[in-house]
């Protein structure tokens, strides 16, 4: 009866685990070593299963550029700047910070393709920023004292950069949208958009410029977490997601799915023995509220 509630739930609840996950190796490779790496593994899981399912027949040849120009900035550059973020503010506010593409979508939806927005879907656009706030300014108590809790560097800058990592992904959403409207078969189009970022990313490991090496050596053990947090974030996730709005109602869909920075607390609570600050319940509960107001409405 709830199958497809249970779908957006269990995305949910994989994008949770996924920035844990992540965490440890984004710290010891680096942002964009760690992304780099990531981006080729996901690509590569992607391109076979597309192959043995026969979904490129699905995509048009003016499908193409969309595609590209898709991943090169909802991917290349939104997910670089997810795990910059990551590495500055810890996984808690990486996932505050990212919820806002979905309200960032909302608003450029009503700026460039004239879509209406009413009173209860601005109002929760409105909760959902103050439930970030809320949780970036109150969610840390001073006796939480785990490496996550810390945050690396000004915290404006890492606020900037998750800025741009939720608007990032929201262009690249739009972008994309017309293409998945007309029929492309998901994991395809998927498979393009990621094989761009990783494509940017071999580049950009190549310029001689110290930030862009890896930071720490590519162990076995490393490449083992960072491929099963593609394929369980990027894989098996967004296969979730798909399914769930295949046959639920969009807007509930919508909004479970969005319950990711609370399903990450207590997570966190049992990774670090250190329970979330009120704040950061209280934010996190803001966020679900005002996305359900944003997609049910």
């Amino acid at each position: 009866m709830f199958l497809y509630e249970a779908a957006a739930l269990g995305a949910a609840t994989l994008w949770a685990l996924t920035g844990l996950l992540s965490a440890g190796p984004a710290q010891h490779l680096g942002a964009i070593a760690f992304n780099c790496t990531r981006m080729v593994l996901v690509a590569l899981m992607l391109s076979v299963w597309v192959a043995l399912t026969t979904g490129w027949s699905s995509i048009a040849g003016d499908h193409l550029v969309p595609l590209v120009l898709s991943g090169f900035i909802g991917i290349f550059l939104g997910d670089t700047a997810l795990f910059l973020t990551l590495n500055r503010m810890g996984p808690r506010r990486t996932a505050m910070l990212f919820s806002l593409n979905a309200p960032m979508s909302a608003i450029l939806g009503w700026m460039v393709l004239g879509e209406h927005l009413n009173a209860t879907q601005i109002f929760g656009i409105l909760l959902t920023f103050l439930g970030v706030l809320l949780a970036i300014r109150f969610g840390k108590r001073k006796s939480q004292l785990h490496k996550w809790e810390s945050i690396r560097g000004p915290i404006w800058v890492g606020v900037l950069i998750g800025l741009a990592a939720a608007l990032s992904q929201s262009v690249g959403s739009l972008i994309a949208r017309p293409i998945m409207e007309s029929g492309a078969d998901p994991v395809a189009a998927s498979s393009i958009r990621v094989g761009v970022a990783a494509l940017g990313l071999l580049a950009l490991t190549r310029l001689p410029f110290s930030w862009v090496k890896p930071a720490g050596r590519l162990t076995l053990p490393i490449t083992g977490i960072i491929a099963l947090s593609g394929l369980l974030g990027m894989g098996l996730g967004m296969t979730l997601i798909l399914f769930a709005l295949s046959g639920g109602e969009v807007g509930i869909i919508a909004t479970l799915s969005a319950t990711t920075p609370v399903v990450m607390l207590p997570m966190m609570w049992w990774r670090t023995r250190e329970m979330p600050a009120l704040g950061a319940w209280a934010g996190a509960a803001l966020v679900v509220a005002g996305s359900a107001l944003l997609f049910v409405s």
